[in-house]
This record gives C-alpha cells, structure tokens and sequence, in this order.
C-alpha cells in the first residue's frame, strides 16, 4: 500500500524480521524496511507451505507486534496531539491537520491489519499473542478506499462540529450556546414557552443541518463494516462485547429494570401534572420531552424541585454551598483526584494539569465542550476536556472523568493494543461507581458540603429520589439510542422515516413526545451528541447495571454494613486495590473474566442495582396505588390536537404560507419578465432618440411613430416609453425586495449572501 511521504516511525529498540527464513537485525523500525516487508509478503506467498510456517510461526509473530507498538505509539500519539488542538481550537486548519494525522493512523490500521491476516493465529499457543493479533485483524473505518475515507473523515469532522458550534439566537438579543446557556434554561426555567423555545431551537439549529449528510454518513459506515467482514456497522459495534447473545442480554437487562423506570415515570407525571396544568400533561399519557430538565430528557435531576416527595424536607443546595465556599473548577478536579488517592491508587502525573482544558478558555476561540477524557498512548500525557461550570452535576460529572484518568494510568504499560476498558462499558462503569461513593450523604457531610448530620427516612427517600432521576431515569434512554441506530444500519429504518420512528422508539421505550409537532424535515436524533460524532451508546446503558456491581463487590471489600445506599468507600485501600488490580488488566483478557475478579460474578447482573433502590421503590409502588397511577401510557401516542395552518398575507389576502409563497414566486417570475420588458423598451428608446435627432426640426407631420397603438409625434411617443420604463424600474426594484423576501423567509440568507462554512480543499 502507498504510505504518507513523511510518516512518522518509531526507532526507540531493535528489531528482528525474518525473511526467507534469514533474520537480519536492524536498529529499529524503518519506512525502507516497512516497504521492504509489504513489498515481499505477496512473493513470500509463492513459496512452499513450509516456508510459510516458518515466517508466521509464533516467533515472528511476536516480532511482528513488537514492530506495531513502536510504530502505533508514535502515529496515535500525533493523531491525538491534532484532534486534542482541533477540538480546544476548532479552526480550518486545525481540522485539515487532523484529518492528515487521521488518514496516517488508517495507513498504519490497513497495514498491519493486512499481515496480521497472514498468521495462523489458531495454532498459536499464547493467548496475549492471539488476542492481540484478532484485535488487529478489525481496522474499522480504515478499510474504505482512500477517497471514500477522506470522505468519510470529513464528513466525521463536519457533524461533530456542527453540533459544537450550534446556537440558537434570540430574536433581539444575543445567539446562546449548548453549554452553558441552553442547557440553564432547560435545568432552570419553569415557563413552558420558554422550554419549547429552547428545545425547538437547539433542534432546527443542529438536526436540520445533519438531516441532508446522515444518509451518506450510513452508506459509508456501512461500506466500512462490511470490508471488515461484518453485515453492518451495527454488526461492527456489537462485536466490541465479543458476545454473542449480547442483543439477548440487553433485552433480558432492560426487561428486569422496566418495572422501577416505569413507577417514576409514573409519579413524575403526576407531580409535572400538578405544577403544568391538564392543558400540558395527561396523567395516563406520555410526558412532553422538554418538561424534564434536560435538552435530552436523559436526567431528570434538574426538577426534583418538583418531584420531591417530602417537600417540607427539601435537600441543601450543594451547588449553593460550593459557591459560597469559592469553589472553583481547579479544585473541583483536585477533590476527585483526593478521592483517588485516597483508595491507594494512583495521582494524576503533572502533564495532566497543566494541558487538560479544565474549563471554557478566555480567549474566545471556539471550542468543542463535550466533556471528554484523552490518552495520548506515551504512558504519561492524559488529559481531560471540559467546560466546567462550579455546581453539584459538574462535580459529580469530574468525578466520572478522573475514573477515566486513573483507568489510563493503571494500564499504561500494556501493549497498546490493550489500552482500553474491559469492554467498552467498563471505562464508564468505573467513573460512574466512584460517583456512588462521592453523591454519598456521608461523604459530601465529610467534604464539608452538607451540614446536617443524619437523614431520617423521608429526607432518605429524598435523596434516593435525586439519584434516581439521574440513574433510572437514563435507562430506557441509554438502552434505546443504539437499537434505533442499529436498525438504520441494517435498513430496518429507512431514510424517509428517520425522525418518525426516533419518536416512536421515545414513545415505545421511554414515553416521551415532542413539545411540537415534528416532520420529516427534522432530525431530532442529531441533536444528542453522540450521534451526530458517530459514538456508540450501548456501553452507557450497560455500565448503569455494571456500576453497582462494582459498587457492591467493593463496598464488600470496604467492609461497609448497611443498606448499599449509604456506602462510601473514601479511603478505603482494600477497596483500591482490589480496584487497581483490575483496570491494569486493561482488555488483555476476555470482559467476564475480569467481571468475575472484581465481583465473583461473570454475567452483568441487575441485583445490586434494584438493591439500592429497593426503599425508593416502596415507596413509588405505595404513591402510585394510592394516586391510582396507570404504569405506562396505554394506548396513547404522540397526536396533537388540530391547529390551524399558519397563515400569510399577500396582495391584502390571508392564504396558508405555501400558498402565499407560491403567489410570490409567480409574482417574482413576472416581475422578471417585466425586467427583460425592461431591458428591451430601453434599447428601443434609445435607438428612437437617435432617429429624432437625424429627423428635420420643421418635419412636424404627425402619425411617424406609434405609442400603444396611438399615432403621435415622437417626442409624445418618447415621452410616453419614458414613462413606462420608469414604472418597469419600480417594478424591478419590487422584484428584488420580493426576491430577499422569499429566501429570508424562513429566516434564510439569500445564495449569494451565504458565507461557506468549509472553504474548498
């Protein structure tokens, strides 16, 4: 294959390559010797089978992935290095750069994805060796052909960006972002109107611009999984769990956990009936999507205010406590670094805190603020992304970004191959388990950030409330945004009915509607982060169940007593270690092997889950029959009420608005016609003045020239064109006001007042 003039390659150690059964020594990895061996591998096939043994035995093989790690940990590093200075600056040629370090990452995926096919990895004896090789074998969206990838990339590249550069503008006022502002309004605000401007807004702003690409963006993923030998990207992403009854397993997870989703929903409802009226919410229906706290309606934290089920016994405000305390987004960081050290594990090496983007930089430049964590594959260079705001959700979600950081550190010194989670759920399990232990009553009361010193069962109910409206209420959320993708991918969902069926999977799983009515010219979907950067779900959905496995099997460990709710495992070494031994065995071992060590248990289970939130759920099971609830939304869909098309005037009537846009584009074509009318009657007056001036002065014989019809003098009939050319300049000048009134109209700009987001390449 062809590779990039100036690659990188790694030279740090010595290397041996055995070809045609010699072995030659060479100072490292070199471009000449990676030629060499890609050049020779097609002959080396021609030979005897016994050849072919000797040069993809073992031996070699691990020679071989001695050569992919000095070269991979160069080539990754450079490419995060440029998607790190893309994102904290997003510029053109911030992206452009990226995307060249992204194809040098797919050259190297392709390369050694290639000759990794060429061992005999079933006869292998070492597990290492053959699972390391069969993580090589998949290369992803590398495998497209080199336009189709660049392709790909930038299409990557201009979803993601669409999203992070997005704002909704107030008609007199200023655009607002995502983060923070958008989503204050949505955590904070308690005006329907105002929620629906928000929710609509944030929706046309991103959905609408990815609605056009998101097709190609399939065909493409697709391409992509199928050149590595599986039917659909669906198929790719599943394979990640290396399970095959995953599909079964999740259904069987969600299944056990409906019945605790469906009780608050319940109760929600309810308490959102009492403070928005029977005009906004059916007590037996679904819930307006905007209504819950959050752009996504993912967490429901943010209206506990509403929910609350001992209002007389509200909780403190922690975020209010923060500030009074001069928290800042510092030493939010370094509060769940002290968690982390305080288990016995590892503290963040110095790098961390002074490249980490710990909050929105002042210098104006645009920025992607997903809350990310990074590593950069050198063993020392990890880093966070995020706009930090100082509240309570900030902290807690810090705390979640630091498990990340301390899963990076523990692994660090296994082959890159093996860098990652367990599985792809198990990284998010881990950040979010600690923040079981850090939301705890006791822990917060022992930071100094809630000054009561014991809950009694009401303001315990309270405080599991608030937790659930985090935790429960994602389930159906973080469980049903991939079976939606899936069934793109496969073609169950076609292109024409995108947004209709992202609604009936809101509806079906987690009864929920628009505030407004929705068409096919929306993309509601795009508007979650996640899709719109190609970033699979499904680990979010499993990690919930998983974290409270851990949770419990440390808590175990910590020697804690009493209901799971109330364990904190701060400072607890034996909890931290037991903890370390597992993330440093990054994936270098199938995930339920490494499930069983931390919990005794080798299969994700819902129990410990539904242990924690066993008193909440007496308690919502107890309200919902004495309120009479209905579980779920039988029967109902997402229907609105008849309303009348909106109207538009023209030429003084009132017609509906695509009827007075068509009325206006006829009026414009005839107003162009007019123009060229124009055009014509000004060449024929011309030329009628000079045949004046040629005329003799005493030749005052009427009937030489004609104006509509009417024998007369030509200075009359000069007159007379004059003056209807200056009534066709009116109307020309009304053609062009009507021309920016129809592309403005629906708060467009005209195609030559447009500026291009992306300059040509």
């Amino acid at each position: 294959m062809e590779l990039a003039r100036d690659w990188p390659i790694a030279s740090s150690s010595s290397a041996v390559l055995l070809v045609m059964g010699t072995r030659w020594t060479r100072p490292g990895p070199s471009l000449l010797v990676l030629l060499c061996y890609g050049q020779l591998l097609p002959w080396l096939m021609t030979v005897g089978d016994q050849s072919l043994d000797e040069f993809y035995n073992e031996t070699e093989a691990k020679l071989f992935l001695q050569f992919y790690e000095q070269t991979a940990q160069v080539v990754l590093n450079q490419f995060m290095e440029a998607a790190w200075n893309y994102v904290t600056n997003i510029t053109k040629k911030n992206r452009e750069d990226m995307l060249r370090k992204e194809v040098e990452r797919s050259q190297v995926m392709v390369y050694f994805g290639s000759r990794a096919r060429l061992f005999k990895i079933a006869q292998f004896q070492d597990p290492a060796v053959k699972r390391m090789l069969s993580k090589l074998l998949d290369i992803g969206k590398a495998a497209l052909p080199k336009d189709e990838l660049w392709e790909y990339n930038k299409l990557l590249a201009y979803m993601e960006t669409a999203y992070s550069m997005a704002q909704v503008c107030l008609d007199e006022g200023p655009c607002l972002p995502l983060e923070p502002d958008l989503q204050e309004i949505m955590a904070n605000s308690r005006d329907q109107k105002e929620l629906v401007w928000a929710w609509q807004g944030w929706r046309d702003a991103v959905g609408r611009q990815l609605r056009p690409i998101f097709e190609r963006y399939v065909i493409l993923s697709n391409k992509a999984a199928q050149l590595n030998g599986y039917k659909d990207m669906g198929a790719l992403w599943r394979s990640k769990y290396e399970d095959e009854t995953l599909e079964q397993d999740l259904e069987r997870l969600y299944q056990e956990l409906q019945p605790l989703y469906l009780n608050l929903h319940a109760y929600v409802r309810r308490s959102l009936h009492r403070h928005y009226g029977p005009e906004i919410i059916d007590v037996r229906g679904p819930i307006p999507a905007h209504l819950l706290g959050n752009m996504w309606a993912q967490s429901w934290v943010n209206i506990l205010d509403l929910v609350l089920p001992f209002p007389k016994k509200p909780p403190e405000d922690i975020t209010k406590i923060m500030k009074g305390q001069r928290w800042k987004p510092g030493k939010m960081f370094e509060e769940a670094e002290k968690f982390f050290t305080s288990l016995g594990m590892l503290a963040a090496p110095p790098d961390f805190w002074k490249k980490s983007m710990l909050e929105r930089p002042p210098d104006g430049r645009e920025v992607e603020c997903q809350t990310s964590a990074w590593d950069f594959y050198n063993g020392k260079d990890f880093r966070v992304k995020k706009c930090t705001e100082v509240n309570i959700e900030d902290l807690l979600s810090i705390f979640h970004q630091m498990g990340h950081i301390q899963y990076f550190l523990q692994y660090k010194n296994l082959s890159i191959l093996f860098r990652e989670g367990a599985n792809p759920a198990f990284g998010e399990a881990v950040g979010s388990m600690i923040t079981l232990s850090a939301s705890s009553y006791q822990h917060l009361l022992n930071r100094g950030l809630l000054s009561q010193q014991h809950q009694d069962s009401e303001e315990e109910v309270n405080f599991l409330m608030g937790i659930a409206l985090d935790k429960i209420a994602f389930i159906p959320f973080g469980y049903m945004i991939d079976m939606f993708r899936w069934k793109i991918f496969d073609g169950t969902i076609q292109k024409d009915i995108y947004n209709q069926e992202w609604w009936n999977f809101r509806l079906k799983y987690q009864g929920l509607c628009p505030p407004i009515p929705r068409s096919e010219d929306d993309f509601d979907p795009g508007a979650k982060f996640h899709i719109s950067a190609s970033v699979p779900y499904i680990g979010y959905f499993l990690s919930l169940v998983l974290q409270f496995q851990f949770h419990e099997a440390l808590c175990k460990a910590a020697g804690h007593m009493g209901p799971l709710h109330q364990c904190n495992i701060y400072n607890s070494k034996m909890a931290g270690k037991i903890l370390g031994d597992v993330l440093k065995l990054g994936s270098s071992k199938p995930w339920p092997e490494v499930l069983k060590e931390l919990t005794g248990q080798s299969k994700v289970s819902t129990e410990a889950l539904l242990s924690y939130f066993k008193p909440l759920l007496n308690w919502l099971v107890t309200e919902n029959v004495q309120q009479g609830e209905i579980l779920g939304w039988p029967d109902f869909g997402c229907s609105f009420p008849e309303r009348k098309k909106p109207k538009a005037a023209f030429l003084g009537m009132e017609l509906e608005s695509k009827a007075a846009k068509s009325g206006q584009w006829v009026l414009l074509v005839l107003s162009l016609i007019m123009f060229v009318m124009v055009l014509g009657l000004a060449s024929r007056l011309f030329i009628l003045e000079r045949q004046s001036l040629n005329k003799d002065s005493g030749n005052t014989e009427p009937g030489g020239t004609h104006f509509l019809g009417i024998a007369m003098e030509p200075h009359q009939a000069a007159r007379g064109q004059w003056m209807l050319l200056g009534l066709c300049l009116i109307l020309m000048l009304c053609s062009i006001i009507l021309t920016i009134r129809i592309f403005t109209w629906q708060n467009q700009k005209p195609p030559w007042m447009k500026n291009e987001k992306w300059g040509s390449d």
